[in-house]
């Protein structure tokens, strides 16, 4: 009896690696239910049954392009096991980075974000979603296109996944701009006593992450009852995270930023600023925090906000005073 060689055309789709295996392209056809469903799907059991290395999810929420993407990288370069990327820029700008560049076809799926509104806390979870399908990653950090690095990758990397606590500043403002701006609707889910304002730019780790994504119960108040002057990406995440893990939480901001100008903006840097003086003092001269139930002097690892005019200058003084 002479047996066929033919062998079936297909893919054998249970296997550990196709369960494990992080998205090849990350354009896909789910809307933002479907996407925060499936990212809240996450193993139970805290052994990994493979080899794993953890990685940081850097995210980059944008309105088009990343004028400081050389000096990024820079930052990342020989560190590509330890990190993924993701962007999410306005759908009108198309990117065009090259094969070589590690923000090559780095874009999620992305909707228009509007300065103030609720859609800009819809594109920080829409990144938390689409990191969250990659299982390596274990920390979240967000960033704007005015970000840059203020030490190299393998401090940046020992500082974030050594941490017990993710960093996000949630503190209790009395004024205007802080409990003036909670609506009394809010009640019971959000007390005025559990009212809390951070930055919008934050670090947190996979637990966090996944309780961002899959809260139903919070969302729907701030979507309906936090708008202009209540903005939603500056209280929803501290608020809800005060509520339900304020002990996760140090309390503070891993990305500097200068308000002593004044006004409803941090101050934007230009190529002037850029001097060896300004960049040790980024470096250097921030005080002592508390890491891990310990005084340090490193407390900040980004700063913003930088213009592209700073590419140049910062690109020169880089090795000396960022560390890569």
């Amino acid at each position: 009896m002479i047996q066929s060689r033919i062998q079936p055309c297909y893919q054998e789709t249970n296997s550990l690696e196709n369960w494990i295996r992080p998205p090849s392209n990350l354009q896909h056809s789910m809307n933002d239910t479907e996407l925060l469903w499936r990212a809240s799907l996450v193993p139970q059991i805290k052994t990994w049954p493979f080899k794993r290395t953890p990685k940081i999810a850097f995210m980059f929420l944008t309105r088009g392009p990343l004028p400081l993407a050389p000096l990024w990288e820079r930052f990342f370069k020989g560190n590509e096991e330890l990190y993924s990327i993701y962007i999410h820029n306005l759908p009108s700008y198309k990117s065009d980075f090259p094969p070589s560049s590690v923000f090559h076809r780095r874009q999620i799926p992305n909707q228009v974000v509007e300065w103030g509104k609720i859609s800009a806390t819809d594109a920080e979870r829409r990144l938390l979603a689409n990191a969250l399908l990659d299982i390596s990653n274990e920390w979240f950090v967000l960033l704007s296109e005015a970000c840059i690095p203020l030490h190299n990758f393998s401090v940046v990397y020992r500082y974030i996944s050594g941490s017990r606590h993710s960093f996000m500043s949630a503190f209790d403002d009395p004024g205007p701009v802080g409990r003036g701006r909670y609506n009394k609707k809010m009640s019971p889910e959000v007390k005025i006593s559990q009212w809390r304002k951070g930055s919008q730019w934050f670090e947190v780790n996979k637990k966090l992450a996944i309780d961002i994504v899959k809260d139903e119960v919070y969302y729907p108040k701030f979507k309906e009852f936090c708008k202009p002057p209540c903005y939603a990406d500056e209280h929803y995440f501290p608020t809800m995270l005060h509520i339900q893990s304020p002990h996760l939480l140090e309390n503070r901001d891993l990305t500097w930023v200068d308000w002593s100008r004044g006004g409803a903006h941090p101050a934007t840097f230009g190529k002037a600023d850029v001097t060896d003086q300004f960049l040790k003092k980024l470096t250097e001269g921030h005080g002592t925090c508390v890491y891990n139930n310990q005084t340090t002097s490193l407390c900040v690892l980004f700063a913003r906000k930088f213009s592209p005019s700073t590419l140049d200058p910062l690109l020169k003084r880089s090795p000396k005073y960022l560390g890569f």
